[in-house]
């Protein structure tokens, strides 16, 4: 079909409020807004100043009145554990008020904090859900997370509630959450009044008197007792979450996201970006613990009244890399939202791709990938095996939402392959230099959106005006900081090249890491890799490559080093200076798939470095420091 992006877009920018009241109909308001954008509230504006709302009313309650009352809302699908449960909008239903019940009954009151500290199980987005139905703010840190770093989110948004499990369950391992809980509130100052366990059978554990109380035992009385417990509004500008932005130190981050712009944005980006109608099943691959996660997997699938799916396991492993293919063909997944890193892990496992033959995918019309650069040749490897549409589109945990993609949904633009393709309406998406000016197309800059952030965008931080100007304000007046670096075309096609933090300056050539890492993953052996940004007494900075091979590869690695040092100097030239191409086992990343390059670097250029908070496996930077000692790099 032919896209109607460019008339859509135009639009918006034509009459932003009225776009944005248009998308507003999508949703049911308890009383009508004051006025859609209000530039003299908050810290730039806030949208829907005036109106009341609930998200849980709108993510359950309406699709059961309006008759889709035995249509699946979530499938939960945990191959570490073989188990498959199917919730019905009115199962979902019951469940989110016997929770409601349980809070409301413990003292939980509207405004109040709750975290949420679960593995991806179905009761992860019953209970965010049910924070929804109470007015409270959820605040979900990924389960497994350390002590420390829960107890810093449990100082910083005060919580009077943890909703936790026992234990999270990973392929060959049983993580003990309840412990680690247990500490981080002994340690913290702010101390929960209540827990609320979900106690696995995998590993049941001990309940504190007068704090913890069973989860199930709890529900079950709830509905035992036939409670019903109202929505209750709240204004469209009261926070529905906080999220702790990854990989933070010090204070956390806190990310605010209010109720009602939320919801209409990502009702709207389920039509237009993602193509999703009422009653299909939607998947995307990715943590509640995660931006994700909230908005893609708890949130915007029920908004529309899709089927979400939330699953318990890993792209390769559980039990091998055909376990997306499975969970497509099971459960006749239309669209798969997953990160590149993913499809990488795949791809190593399986080069040719011989195990998507082994199901049916033919229900499946779209994959979409964003988290983490999507370099051209994991598209075209997924294009080639799955014979569909692959679309990399381009957001932050700060916006909760797509920036940039190709709005499948509006009719599918052309694919330029390196570039998240266009930006969506409500971002004015320009090229600064670092004194603010615009830069020409097709040169290298800082991508900043102008001011105001669409609905969904975060309106501030948690406790935290001042800190959100500095961060993303401050530096470039009237714009919104991304702290990506990118540029675009003559045709207003984006290309995300890397944070800025990893523009390699090279004897007063800033070039992009995620550029040379296209080259590098154009070689055939290669599976994935990194480029770093090592400190040199001549150039300032000299880039090295980090290669991460092929299940099955033969030749020697010095071999695929030097081809691959070969293919950078052909493409980007001498002036790129690299030199260093290194084969590691893995890579180190967060449990959300994001390479840390940072720590990389900082371990190449032998500065002190702190182990990251979200890293999936800290023994693999021990491997990266024997790589680099072998080069005599690092320490």
């Amino acid at each position: 079909m032919t896209s109607r992006y460019h008339e859509v877009y135009q639009g918006w920018k034509n009459d932003p409020e009225g776009f944005w009241a248009k998308a507003a109909e999508n949703i049911d308001w308890y009383a009508p807004w004051d006025k859609v954008f209000d530039k003299d509230l908050g810290v730039y504006g806030r949208w829907f100043a005036g109106a009341t709302c609930n998200t849980c009313h709108n993510a359950v309650d309406r699709h059961v009145a309006s008759g889709r009352g035995d249509q699946t809302a979530i499938i939960h699908d945990s191959p570490v554990t073989g188990s498959q449960r199917k919730l019905t909008y009115s199962e979902l239903l019951e469940e989110v008020q016997a929770l409601s019940a349980v809070l409301v009954d413990n003292g939980v009151a509207k405004g109040d904090r709750v975290i949420v500290y679960m593995p991806m199980v179905a009761e992860a987005v019953i209970a965010m859900l049910a924070c929804a139905r109470i007015g409270a703010v959820h605040s979900v840190v990924f389960g497994g997370f350390a002590p420390q770093e829960l107890a810093s989110r449990i100082d910083d948004c005060q919580p009077v509630a943890v909703i936790a499990a026992s234990c999270g369950i990973e392929p060959g391992r049983i993580i003990s959450y309840k412990p680690m809980l247990d500490e981080a509130i002994e340690i913290a100052g702010c101390k929960p009044s209540l827990c609320v366990v979900l106690e696995r059978p995998e590993q049941p554990c001990d309940l504190i008197d007068g704090r913890d109380i069973d989860y199930a035992s709890a529900v079950a009385k709830a509905k035992t007792d036939n409670r019903i417990v109202a929505c209750v509004p709240v204004a469209a500008t009261d926070p529905l979450y906080i999220l702790y932005t990854s990989g933070t130190t010090g204070t956390p981050k806190g990310v605010v996201r209010d109720n009602g712009g939320h919801m209409v944005a990502l009702a709207w980006s389920m039509g237009a970006m993602y193509g999703i109608e009422p009653g299909e099943v939607f998947w995307a691959a990715s943590d509640v613990g995660w931006v994700v996660g909230h908005s893609y997997i708890a949130y915007a699938p029920l908004l529309i009244g899709a089927t979400t799916i939330v699953f318990e396991g890993k792209p390769v492993g559980t039990p091998d890399a055909g376990t997306f293919w499975r969970v497509i063909s099971d459960h006749k997944v239309a669209a798969l939202f997953t990160a590149p890193t993913a499809f990488r892990a795949i791809k190593k496992e399986d080069p040719g791709g011989e195990l998507v033959g082994n199901y049916d995918l033919s229900g499946m019309r779209t994959l979409f990938l964003a988290g983490e650069r999507a370099d051209p040749e994991t598209i075209r490897w997924a294009e080639e095996k799955l014979q569909v549409p692959v679309i990399d589109h381009w957001w932050q945990t700060e916006t909760g939402w797509t920036i940039a993609g190709n709005p499948v949904g509006l009719g599918q633009l052309p694919v330029k392959y390196g570039s998240p393709t266009v930006a969506m309406p409500g971002y004015d998406v320009q090229i600064l230099d670092d004194a603010g000016h615009q830069v020409a197309p097709g040169e290298l800059g800082n991508i900043a959106i102008k001011l105001p952030l669409p609905p969904s965008c975060l309106p501030t931080l948690w406790n935290a005006d001042q800190r959100f100007h500095e961060a993303y304000l401050d530096e470039f007046p009237g714009y919104y900081k991304t702290s990506d670096a990118g540029m675009c075309d003559e045709d207003g096609y984006l290309y995300v090249m890397s944070r800025t933090d990893d523009i390699i300056n090279v004897a007063g050539h800033r070039l992009s890491s995620g550029g040379m890492e296209e080259v590098l993953a154009e070689h055939p052996d290669v599976a994935e890799c990194a480029v770093i940004g090592i400190a040199d007494a001549m150039k300032g900075q000299i880039p090295a490559g980090f290669l991460v091979l092929n299940a099955g590869v033969e030749r020697t690695e010095e071999d695929i080093e030097k081809e691959v040092v070969g293919l950078v100097r052909q493409r980007i030239g001498p002036v790129a200076a690299f030199k260093t191409a290194l084969v590691v086992k893995r890579l180190p990343k967060t449990r959300s798939g994001k390479i840390l390059r940072a720590t990389m670097q900082k371990i190449a250029d032998k500065q002190d470095w702190k182990m990251p908070a979200t890293i999936d496996d800290p023994v693999i930077l021990d491997e990266i420091k024997a790589a680099l000692e072998t080069r005599g790099m690092g320490i």
